[in-house]
């Protein structure tokens, strides 16, 4: 696992103080979420408000990426390639990740497509969780998803608070890793019906508990209660940006973010 989390463009080492902790989510919440005049959001407002400035910006890290920090680990004649391939990852966060469907759109081998994946993430642009195969449910067993360590890069709302989670989540089971000695993991839970729970953390090889992220905050989602009855996992958290912090049922919590994030001992 990484040992750092990057938030709105920057890197974000543990722990962090409460007070720290609210500015993050007060920019989740509010500052970094506001849409520029072009429609896309950037992560600190006060830079990126113009979106000449944003765009600038994204495309100059992106550069910097492929053509300093690949080049300085691997010595390939595809960079122009790679650059391609980062290109579309933003679109593509939070959901399965079909590396075929890449090597397609690249118009690449599978085993091509997957290496370029794997030098993005040794230059931490992104990275991947694992499926938790469930033996009582139906799961996905080899499918992945993928996730930016920038996640402000993300397109759609929805895709960015389910990054800005999982890299909270991900920094969460590094600080047990180094402090306690603990072996941490982070996956996601989904069947072949396509329902599914975003994260699952797992402590020494048993699920500690489950993370669904909604942008409403009175409704469970009925993922959440079809996988409590059905798997071992034994408490589960859903998380908004709202304010409603509330049980909806037995071992189940809706809550804000920022509520769980001092419940789980991350503030």
């Amino acid at each position: 696992m990484y040992k750092s989390t990057i938030y709105s463009g920057g890197i974000c080492e543990k722990p962090v103080s409460e007070r720290s902790y609210q500015r993050i989510y007060d920019q989740a919440n509010g500052i970094c979420w506001r849409p520029s005049t072009s429609g896309k959001n950037y992560p600190l407002s006060e830079v990126f408000e113009a979106s000449k400035e944003g765009q600038s910006w994204s495309r100059e890290r992106l550069h910097r990426i492929v053509n300093d920090d690949i080049r300085d680990l691997e010595n390939l004649r595809e960079y122009s390639n790679i650059e391609t391939l980062a290109e579309t990852i933003p679109s593509r966060v939070a959901s399965p990740l079909s590396i075929q469907s890449l090597a397609e759109d690249l118009e690449v081998n599978f085993r091509t497509a997957e290496r370029w994946l794997q030098i993005l993430e040794k230059v931490y642009f992104c990275y991947r969780i694992l499926p938790f195969g469930a033996p009582k449910v139906r799961a996905v067993k080899k499918e992945k998803k993928v996730y930016l360590w920038d996640w402000s890069s993300c397109e759609t709302d929805g895709a960015r608070f389910e990054n800005f989670v999982a890299s909270h989540l991900l920094k969460y089971g590094h600080f047990l890793e180094d402090t306690e000695g603990e072996v941490m993991e982070l996956r996601f839970l989904r069947d072949h019906e396509k329902r599914e729970i975003d994260f699952v953390v797992i402590k020494n090889g048993k699920p500690l508990f489950g993370v669904e992220c909604k942008a409403g905050e009175r409704t469970l989602s009925p993922h959440v209660r079809y996988f409590r009855e059905r798997t071992s996992i034994p408490f589960f958290y859903q998380v908004h940006l709202g304010s409603k912090d509330f049980y909806a049922e037995k071992n189940v919590r809706i809550l804000p973010f920022l509520t769980f994030c001092s419940e789980i001992g991350l503030v």
